[in-house]
C-alpha cells in the first residue's frame, strides 16, 4: 500500500517516522514488517519493541498481526491492557517477549512495579497517537517516554517510531 511503500525503507533504516493514513491501509504492517526484517535473535527475551495503543481491542488486533507475521520466527509477542488480571500480565512478561503491545495505563503499572525493565526497550511505536491524545493519555505517554529515556545512555540510542493514524 502507499503507506507501506513510503515508510518501509525509512523505518528499516532506523529513522523516526510520523505517518497518517486511513484505516485499513496497512499501517500495522508498515511498522511491524521492517522490525521483523531487522530482528536480531536475543536469548533473554526482554521486550525491545513497545507498541502503545489506546484500547484493549487494538491491543488484541495488533498482537494478532504480530503473531501472524512472526509465525515462523522465534519471536514472542505479549499484549497487556487494563481490566485484565495484572498477575497474568506479569507472568507473561516474566516468561519473555520480544514485542510488547500495551495500553498506557497498564504499561505504567508494570513499569512502576518493576515487572518491565524500561532499559530493554529499543523501539517505540505509538499507534493511533491522535486518538490517545483525544482520550487524555498525554500525561501517561510523557511519563512512559521519560521512564524509557532515563534508562538510555542518550536519547538517540532509542529509536522512537511514531505512527499517527487518522
Amino acid at each position: 500500500t502507499t503507506i507501506q511503500e513510503k515508510t518501509f525503507s525509512i523505518i528499516g533504516s532506523g529513522r523516526d517516522v510520523c505517518a497518517i493514513a486511513q484505516t485499513g491501509t496497512g499501517k500495522t504492517m508498515a511498522y511491524l514488517l521492517p522490525y521483523l526484517q531487522n530482528y536480531k535473535y536475543q536469548k533473554d527475551k526482554k521486550a525491545n519493541l513497545l507498541i502503545l495503543v489506546p484500547t484493549r481491542e487494538l491491543v488484541v488486533q495488533v498482537l494478532e498481526m504480530a503473531k501472524n507475521l512472526s509465525k515462523y520466527m522465534n519471536i514472542a509477542s505479549v499484549g497487556i491492557y487494563g481490566g485484565a488480571n495484572i498477575k497474568i500480565n506479569m507472568a507473561e512478561i516474566a516468561a519473555g517477549c520480544d514485542i510488547l503491545v500495551a495500553t498506557p495505563g497498564r504499561l505504567i503499572d508494570l513499569l512502576s512495579n518493576g515487572t518491565l525493565k524500561p532499559k530493554t526497550i529499543k523501539k517505540i511505536v505509538i499507534d493511533e497517537f491522535d486518538e490517545m491524545l483525544d482520550l487524555g493519555f498525554r500525561a501517561q505517554i510523557i511519563q512512559i517516554l521519560e521512564k524509557v529515556s532515563d534508562n538510555a545512555s542518550t536519547i538517540s540510542s532509542i529509536l522512537s517510531l511514531f505512527i499517527v493514524i487518522d
